[in-house]
């Protein structure tokens, strides 16, 4: 590789939260938040939202996502009947 002209290569920890998982690797990304790691060295940490340890495929249950209140706004724009479509209310 050219030098000068690639990100630095270096540990990264990846973290996500809801599945209570953390993993060492080498990355490109970059990130200002750092966790010491279990070897005792500090790393740069980045946060995920999802990984396989709280994915519904892999973990087998379902949860719902709720990102400023997009369920509920959906709920009051189309209404919640419970009723199927074609059926008298």
């Amino acid at each position: 590789m050219k030098s000068g002209i690639h990100p630095e290569y270096r540990p990264v920890v990846f973290r996500d939260k809801a599945g209570d998982l953390a993993f060492l690797t080498r990355s490109t990304a970059t990130s200002d938040k750092t966790v010491e790691w279990t070897d005792g060295n500090t790393y740069p940490v980045i946060d995920v939202e999802i990984s396989s340890a709280s994915h519904p495929f892999y973990t087998g249950n379902t949860r719902v996502l709720d990102t400023a209140g997009r369920v509920e706004r959906f709920q009051r724009r189309y209404g919640l009947t419970g009723s199927k479509p074609g059926t008298p209310s």
